[in-house]
């Protein structure tokens, strides 16, 4: 058997392939150990929670739905396409045809770049609902482009991860009020990346001038840490989260709207299981950190593994906080 000389170039080459899988098997192996014997236990807690519940919970989710686990709720999924609510309702637990009734769902279109379409979206959701229970929010909008403003200003990047996100709290906040005011749960939770942000540019809200991929990212992230506190202050008995998933498998590089990142995608389906963790696996952790961990109202961040990040990084400033939801109010106003 021939081998090739060991240069620098093919060493180099060399390292270039196999560390990162090495890298992966050793990050996935650690990971395994430590995390997946409590994997089950956490279900176990979740469902035993929403068991636990008065009443027939409401919850919206603007994004995925992963992690719900099995009980009787109704579950309103928000989002730009029906076809893949369908999707997603297709692998909802299996339910016994004794409480068919218990678990039902429903679809409302929403195109999350308009704050005009979720203030028509929230008000079609509290037409049928005046209770929410919970609001759960994890809409994704992945591009490498530069800034893409909507028809109303707002980049669609910054309005998916960020604005949106604020709105369908201020809209659907009547609703998680009255759910409380019965003595019920009310608990709002944002998916993006608690404890990734960057410091905030007050000069440059929105980022009109200084927008940059490095920017939105950070910016976004510390948001969306405002986000769940400024809300929290003025509401002090319902729980606000923002979390951060993980690296989670799903479509987000084939359904990118950057050609060269749909090409990454096969690679990915050959890493991904060594990388990742699924979404159902996520889900849970996500649920057990709002459901178990962050037990009084008030404004929690939450890590992959549902731990409480305690770490105040970017955000806990008030004079920040309060320019940023006069911006907010202003931006988002339709």
């Amino acid at each position: 058997m021939r081998f090739l000389p060991l240069t620098s170039k093919t060493f180099k080459l060399a390292s270039a392939v196999t560390l990162p899988i090495a890298l992966a098997f050793v990050v996935r192996r650690s990971f395994t150990s430590t995390m997946a014997p409590s994997l089950a236990s956490l279900r176990t807690s979740n469902v035993e929670f929403v068991g636990n519940l008065q009443g027939k919970p409401v919850a919206v989710f603007v994004g995925g739905t992963s992690g719900i686990g099995q009980g009787r709720a109704h579950i309103v999924i928000v989002g730009r396409n029906e076809a893949a609510a369908k999707d997603i309702i297709s692998h909802f637990p299996q339910v016994p045809a004794s409480e068919q009734g218990q678990w039902t769902y429903e679809f409302v279109k929403c195109d999350a770049t308009l704050m005009k379409e979720v203030k028509r979206a929230s008000s079609e959701i509290l037409s049928r609902h005046p209770k929410i229970n919970y609001l759960v929010m994890s809409p994704g909008y992945f591009t490498t482009s530069g800034r893409d403003e909507s028809e109303e200003g707002i980049d669609k990047k910054l309005a998916v991860h960020y604005y949106a996100r604020w709105k369908f709290t201020e809209e659907l906040l009547p609703a998680l009020k009255a759910a409380k005011a019965q003595g019920e749960d009310a608990r709002v939770l944002t998916v993006l990346a608690a404890g990734k942000g960057g410091k905030i540019d007050v000069n440059d809200l929105g980022l009109k001038t200084g927008f940059s991929l490095r920017a939105a990212a950070e910016q976004s992230v510390t948001y969306n840490d405002y986000l769940v506190e400024s809300f929290a202050e003025r509401n002090p008995d319902i729980t606000f989260a923002h979390a951060y998933p993980g690296i989670v498998r799903t479509n987000i590089l084939s359904s990118s709207r950057t050609p060269w990142l749909r090409v990454l995608n096969p690679l990915m389906t050959v890493l991904g299981p060594l990388l990742t963790v699924t979404i159902e696996e996520c889900g849970t952790y996500l649920w057990h950190g709002l459901l178990a961990n962050a037990k009084e109202p008030g404004a929690y961040r939450i890590d992959n593994n549902g731990d409480v990040i305690r770490e105040v990084q970017y955000s806990g400033d008030k004079e920040v906080a309060e320019k940023l939801w006069q911006h907010t109010v202003e931006a988002t106003r339709v």
